[in-house]
This record gives structure tokens, C-alpha cells and sequence, in this order.
């Protein structure tokens, strides 16, 4: 199983950056993980778009998204194509088609409600409700004989560690240094990212969702500490064997 990193910005990009979205790849299928700004055009460095076998949105959030129009554009304009199979939670794929009902021509959407299991492609999927504002898939993907965990984004939770148990690699999100003042546990901090990675006992943690104004490597030290092990920050082109 291979991992591209397409956008690895919390809610804004930074310069020359996108924000949340990842291609995996295994036995030769693509599947576009989260849709955030940017990562349209960062996906066709890596693949065709007519490749792409499937997409899968982990919540409503525009941040993970956004381009679904634009790939909706590339697809209507090749009106012999079948509608690409979107996994999403409930609702999601409504709420995004409020801005543009068309979009609804290009996609087949197939609801996931968290906690579900569903395949696609050669991927086992296994879901789980994250800590945030909407309904919001933590994933789990297995193929090849090997695990990766993807959090989304979440708040620090049991269903994180639980999902993620074991896994080759965790993909989690650290869109904090330290929880701002009187916000809601919405977010990972890079510290707390570290720490469910350690507890999950995985083989290896990547953080990403960073917010664009947080020092790279401070962010990595402080979840390098609570891990107890190596860290990686995700930045676009990022390819790892997983």
C-alpha cells in the first residue's frame, strides 16, 4: 500500500500548499482520500483523473471537499464516463451540492455512517466517529497484508486509539501547539497526536492538518515526545510505503 500526501493543511494552505487530501494506492486502484483546496491539481502529478477508481470524504468540512467541483467539471465534460463512486457520511454529499446541485451528474454517493465497514477497491475499509463538530469518519484502511489509520479530523478520543490500534502507520491530524483558550476539544494538538499514537502501539505516526502558522518542527518535537519515537510532518508530495 502506498500513501501520496496531496495537502497537508489545516483549514488554509500555506504557500504553494493545499489543504487535506491523500491517494492511496494498492494492486494498481486509486482512491482520492478527502478533497481539500489544491489537491486536484497535485493529484494529476501522481495520476490520471480518469484513473481515479473512487473518492471518499471524511465530513462536510470545505477544507476536505472543495474539490469536488472542479473534479466534477473534468468529469461532466467526459459525459461517457459512469458517476465515480463517493463514500461520505450521511448528508455530506447534500450538503455540498447546496452550492452546486449539477455536481450530483458526476458522483454515485454511497452514505457511510460511522462505525460502518464497507470495501472498495482492494481496500478494507473500517470507520469510526471522531470528536467533531459534524459527523466525521476516522478510517482504517487495510490491503496488502498492512494497516494505515487515517483520524481525520477529531478532537482527542477512544475511538481514535481503538481504531488505529496496531496499525502500520496513523495518519493523524495535529492542527494545534496548545488547545487556544476556551476552545472545544474539536482538535488534536501535535502533543496529543503523539500521545494516541503511542497508545495505539503503531508502527509509525505522520501528522498532518497542521495549521499553516505552526513551526514544522516544533510541532514534530512535541509529538516526537509524547510518541516516543520518530515523527514525521506531512508536506505535499510526500510518498510513503506503508
Amino acid at each position: 500500500m502506498e500513501l501520496v500526501v496531496l495537502g497537508a493543511g489545516g483549514g488554509w494552505p500555506g504557500p504553494g500548499g493545499a489543504t487535506a487530501g491523500y491517494l492511496l494506492r494498492a494492486e494498481g486502484f486509486h482512491l482520492w482520500v478527502d478533497l481539500g483546496s489544491g489537491t486536484m491539481a497535485r493529484l494529476q502529478q501522481h495520476v490520471a483523473l480518469e484513473d481515479v477508481g473512487a473518492v471518499l470524504v471524511s465530513h462536510r468540512h470545505f477544507d476536505h471537499l472543495v474539490d469536488l467541483y472542479p473534479f466534477w467539471l473534468s468529469l461532466w465534460y467526459q459525459r461517457d464516463r459512469p458517476p465515480i463512486p463517493l463514500y461520505a457520511p450521511p448528508g455530506t454529499f447534500e450538503h455540498a451540492a447546496q452550492l452546486t446541485p449539477e455536481i450530483a451528474q458526476a458522483y454515485d454517493v454511497r452514505p457511510v455512517e460511522p462505525g460502518r465497514e464497507f470495501e472498495v477497491g482492494p481496500f478494507r475499509v473500517r470507520t469510526a466517529p471522531m470528536q467533531h463538530p459534524v459527523p466525521t469518519l476516522g478510517l482504517r484502511f487495510e490491503a496488502e497484508g498492512r494497516a494505515l489509520c487515517y483520524s481525520a479530523d477529531t478532537g482527542p478520543t477512544e475511538a481514535l486509539v481503538s481504531l488505529a490500534e496496531g496499525a502500520d502507520l496513523l495518519l493523524a491530524e495535529a492542527t494545534w501547539l496548545d488547545r487556544p483558550s476556551g476552545a472545544e476539544p474539536i482538535h488534536l494538538t501535535a502533543a496529543e497526536a503523539g500521545e494516541a499514537g503511542r497508545r495505539a502501539g503503531v508502527g509509525r505516526l505522520v501528522l498532518t492538518h497542521v495549521w499553516a502558522t505552526n513551526p514544522r518542527e516544533v510541532v514534530r518535537e512535541r509529538a516526537s515526545e509524547a510518541f516516543g519515537g520518530e515523527v514525521t510532518v506531512a508536506s505535499e508530495g510526500l510518498v510513503l510505503e506503508v
